[in-house]
């Protein structure tokens, strides 16, 4: 009864009494700020940007205050805000512009892309008095120049140095140099970026990058100009970085997929690095890729941007050919006198006449640049596609997949004394025999990179042999001779380069079913390519493929442009993004086809299926040109919202721009 006495002597602030608050509910249909009161009491605090609680159908709940006004529309009376959780402005202007128009481009809704944007409040952290003093005191120290034989390695590299320092919105897509220091290049192109007075927001794909480009910038920008955001630092650490960054301590932040958000003052310089990678994609909906939430971001924000990697993507390439960014790559006598020798094996299945090399089963061209590599004292780095011992085995007999006989999911082994397990199920089979044929003996389908590891350490004894993989990644390894077994992106750095790389088992990635096996194998090819040395120091690249295969011939001449415009024509001509835009709509059959006779989606849309989707479901594409990609968006959306309206049971996922096509 007290409260409620006390909620009835509430006064309406005097000037701007009506707040709009974002409620954070999961509805579609409730897209859109709900309007409060803001008492006298909560005058001072309740300003836009900070965390409040509200009276919601019933129930407290959180929310955002977005703005403050004089006046509602709405006809009815209004309640008051119940709480002002904290007077702390989490929610920067601009990343609110930002966040609703990334709902609006994924067909989501704010508070879904709200609860990605700010971290969850830690209350002892905000009231930590010697948060400024920690973070944000540079002192008198000033930035170090950019190095020689850095960016004025590419002929582009000066001058858009001098433009982000001029504050100009020069936006580049940046092929890097093998062998290069990129984490330098991206620390200097924030210290121009910062000399002129701007913010520099930097994405990277994971952990052992961001603390790559965390110790660039520090050697950089000196001590106090940047704070690096990382899911792995714990709740406390990283909402108080992320305070330095909000209050704006610190004119850099850098960060994993999250510093996409990252709220900055005067924002001059958004940077992505190896924009192609998978970890970009945001798993919670609405699903926003780290690229498109940066680039968006510029455009709002009319800043520069810088999209780089050793690789480049098809949306990369788009950029350049629209003419919205533009090229920053080397010349072709700069590229040569960098790159490491690059040789193919072919079809040819001739191996080195050594027994070591027939038991390593490696084609003679790879045996040999390994030897030859060891000998000099230098490591060799194997890029293997698959982890594991043997993931995948076969009758040795009649050749047909071992398969689970109660899940039919593909057997594997663990090691060479282990019997066959179920990959899906985990039950083992001692006892297994082909149902084909009867034979109990099994071959290997597919070998694993510790597999990998055991027949390189036969064929060359006294080596020491290392594994990165997803059990154990290796940051770097020395400069001696060793042999190092990795999977795609784990590849360790290694001192002064590696001796040689070898590309084994290259058909696990040309052959998997995606629109973008090949796009993501030149990626992953060159990532592992950039860390040999170059070739007039004797680094030296073997990929075991044909030569006459497009990635391969790019890989040959170290072309990434010529790639990327090959696989963007290939995808127009098709009809496949990035030159058109596609939704996926995923559910029971029911339940899709109700959401898309609810949409009313723009002309000249094309819907592709349905196909099974597993477990009861079935997946639905939806494409469109890309400038009726905003109707579509909406169009779904705004079906989602009824549905939810009518209180559907049987929730229905859409995403925009799915990573998955296939």
């Amino acid at each position: 009864m007290a409260s409620k006495a006390v909620r009835a002597e509430r006064e309406p602030a005097e000037s701007l009494p009506v707040a709009r608050v974002c409620v954070d509910v999961q509805l579609p249909h409730l897209d859109r700020p709900f309007d409060y009161l803001v008492s006298s009491a909560d005058d001072a605090a309740a300003q836009p940007g900070v965390r409040v609680k509200v009276r919601f159908a019933g129930q407290l709940v959180s929310g955002f205050l977005l703005s403050r006004a004089e006046a509602s529309q709405h006809q009815g009376k209004l309640a008051y805000l119940e709480k002002v959780v904290s007077p702390e402005r989490v929610l920067d202007p601009e990343i609110m512009r930002l966040a609703r128009a990334v709902a609006d481009r994924y067909a989501g809704s704010l508070a879904d892309v709200l609860r990605l944007a700010v971290p969850p409040r830690h209350a002892r952290v905000e009231a930590q008095a010697g948060l400024r003093a920690e973070i944000g005191s540079a002192g008198g120290q000033g930035f170090r120049e950019p190095a020689a034989g850095g960016w004025d390695s590419y002929p582009a590299g000066p001058a858009y140095l001098k433009a982000l320092e001029d504050g100009r919105p020069a936006r580049a897509v940046w092929s890097a140099l093998p062998g290069e220091a990129w984490p330098v290049r991206i620390a200097e192109a924030a210290a121009a970026t910062a000399r002129g007075g701007r913010g520099v927001v930097i994405v990277v794909a994971d952990a052992r990058d961001l603390e790559r480009v965390d110790k660039a910038l520090g050697e950089v920008l000196g001590p106090g100009r940047h704070v690096a955001l990382n899911a792995a630092l714990g709740p406390a650490e990283r909402y108080r970085r992320f305070l330095a960054a909000s209050r704006h301590q610190v004119p850099v932040v850098v960060g994993t997929r999250a510093a996409m958000w990252a709220p900055v003052a005067r924002l001059g310089l958004v940077v992505i690095w190896d924009d192609g990678d998978d970890l970009h994609s945001e798993p919670r909906s609405p699903y926003p890729h780290a690229r498109e939430v940066l680039l968006t971001r510029a455009q709002l924000a009319d800043c520069a941007a810088l999209v780089g990697g050793f690789a480049r993507t098809g949306e990369a390439q788009l950029l350049l050919e629209t003419g919205w960014a533009r090229e920053i790559a080397a010349e072709r006598g700069v590229l040569r006198r960098r790159q490491p020798a690059v040789s193919p094996t072919g079809d040819d299945p001739q191996l080195a006449r050594d027994a070591g090399a027939v038991t390593a089963r490696l084609p003679s061209v790879a045996w040999q640049a390994a030897k030859k590599a060891l000998e000099s004292g230098r490591p060799v780095l194997i890029q293997v596609p698959r982890r594991g011992y043997l993931p995948s085995v076969a009758c040795a007999e009649c050749r047909s997949p071992a398969r689970c006989p109660k899940c039919s999911g593909p057997l594997g082994l663990h090691s060479a004394r282990d019997v066959p397990v179920c990959h899906w199920c985990g039950v083992s089979f001692p006892a297994y025999s082909c149902p084909s044929c009867g034979e109990r003996r099994l071959r290997a389908s597919v070998v694993g990179a510790r597999r990998t590891a055991e027949e390189l350490g036969r064929a060359f004894p006294g080596v020491p042999v290392r594994t990165s993989g997803r059990d154990e990644i290796l940051d770097t390894v020395p400069g001696g001779p060793a042999m190092v077994v990795a999977t795609p992106g784990a590849e360790p750095v290694a001192e002064g380069g590696y001796g040689a790389v070898l590309l084994l088992d290259t058909w696990a990635l040309l052959s998997r079913a995606d629109l973008r096996a090949a796009e993501e194998t030149m990626r992953r090819w060159l990532n592992a390519a950039a860390l040999a040395r170059s070739g007039a120091d004797g680094g030296r690249v073997v990929v075991v493929a044909d030569g006459s295969l497009a990635p391969v011939q790019a890989l040959l001449r170290w072309d990434p442009g010529w790639f990327a415009a090959r696989e963007l024509a290939e995808r127009r001509e098709l009809g496949f993004p990035p030159a058109a835009r596609m939704a996926s709509v995923t559910g029971p059959a029911p339940a899709v086809a109700e959401l898309l006779t609810l949409a009313e989606l723009p002309a000249g849309t094309e819907q592709l299926g349905p196909v099974p989707a597993g477990d009861d479901q079935e997946r639905m594409l939806l494409r469109v040109s890309r400038s009726r990609a905003a109707g579509l968006a909406h169009a779904l959306h705004l079906a989602s919202g009824v549905r939810s309206a009518r209180k559907a049971a049987v929730p229905v996922r859409v995403q925009v721009d799915p990573a998955d096509l296939f």
